[in-house]
């Protein structure tokens, strides 16, 4: 047995090696052989058995002897095959990664045992603890931050500023993902564990709403936040609780009238219908939540009875939504994956379409 086992490893690993995956070299037995059934037949002059059950040879020559046998005819196999190699290697390399991740998992299992009731210092949390009315903000930065934490209500709102651009989860390795502080962070903030071991009923929040700047940039922190969700959490999102603020992006004013808009739509219809034309009218825009005074982010963007929320929703798992979900899977992967070259497919496909939307 352990003679096949390092056959199979080791030159899986070595094709790996050959073929530029440096992911290969972490390959274990248990990672390329999962769910697979042997049988093999050996033939020894003096056997060697494992105890007094005799349910395992352990003669050093049949070791030897199986390893050189079934490795030289497995790379050969492999270099003949690259088709059938490659999905082997790729399977094999997704549960080495499963396996890093879970082992990852356990020890911050461990390591959170007993200080379930620690939070992140930077989160600012509510006192409530009713999910009917307790939200947790997401916000780009310090400054930021600091204005939210100012303009919240503190009985229901929460908010943890996050640190420029987060990772980009569909394109970060395991060991990435599993250390990557802010999102650690976030996870934590939450009360859940990211992943297959995600619980709904776990969350701290009724609703989860990402803030972030109305511009490009801020638009994409956002995508990245929801990658991050799509990836590790899409049961918060099926559930309904994963929301996208809707702050200004210009503040219009005339004598005591002011009114704000969220995009240059939206500011030159308030401009025909909204204000007297005889009048001197001021147009700021807004550089970043950061510079917005508490009093105005909580008018415009955080107070229930003003504020403008979209829900982030997903198409259901069950037969009808399966084609679209498939769809969504897609994108994502063609959007935030790792090949370039399907982003400037897209891109190619799409340029007419984003002609209306370009920040210049």
């Amino acid at each position: 047995e352990t003679g096949f086992r390092q056959a199979i490893v080791r030159a899986l690993r070595n094709y790996g090696d050959l073929a530029g995956n440096r992911k290969a070299a972490d390959l274990t037995a248990d990672d390329v052989l999962a769910n697979t059934g042997v049988m093999l037949s050996v033939f020894l002059r003096e056997p060697q058995f494992q105890g007094q059950t005799k349910d395992r040879l352990v003669s050093t020559d049949a070791t030897r002897m199986t390893e050189q046998a079934v490795r030289d005819r497995f790379e050969q196999w492999l270099s003949a095959d690259s088709a059938r190699a490659n999905f082997l290697l790729e399977a094999a390399i997704e549960r080495a990664e499963e396996r890093k991740r879970r082992k990852k998992e356990k020890e911050v299992a461990r390591k959170s045992a007993t200080r379930r009731l620690r939070l992140p210092g930077k989160l600012a949390d509510c006192t409530s603890n009713d999910l009917d009315l307790t939200e947790l903000f997401l916000v780009e930065g310090d400054s930021a931050g600091g204005s939210a934490k100012q303009a919240r209500n503190r009985k229901t709102q929460a908010v943890l500023p996050l640190r420029g651009k987060i990772l980009n989860v569909a394109s970060a390795t395991v060991e990435k993902l599993s250390g990557n502080q802010e999102l650690s962070d976030l996870a934590l903030a939450l009360g859940v564990r990211p992943g297959k071991d995600f619980k709904v009923d776990d969350l701290r929040y009724g609703r989860v709403v990402i803030m972030t700047d109305a511009d490009v940039d801020g638009a994409h922190i956002a995508a990245l936040l929801m990658t991050y969700f799509y990836r590790e959490m899409p049961q918060l999102i099926e559930a309904g609780r994963l929301y996208l603020a809707q702050p200004p992006l210009y503040r219009i004013n005339q004598g005591g009238k002011t009114m704000y808009a969220l995009d240059d739509a939206q500011r030159d219809t308030l401009l025909e219908t909204g204000f007297d034309k005889r009048g001197k009218i001021d147009i700021s825009r807004f550089k970043g939540l950061g510079e917005m005074p508490p009093a105005q982010l909580k008018e415009t963007t955080m107070n229930p009875a003003s504020r403008r929320l979209l829900k982030v929703e997903l198409p259901q798992r069950d037969s009808i939504g399966a084609d679209l979900r498939r769809n969504t899977d897609q994108l994502v992967n063609t959007l935030m994956g790792k090949k370039a070259e399907l982003r400037f497919g897209y891109i190619r496909d799409h340029a007419e379409d984003a002609l209306a939307n370009l920040d210049v």
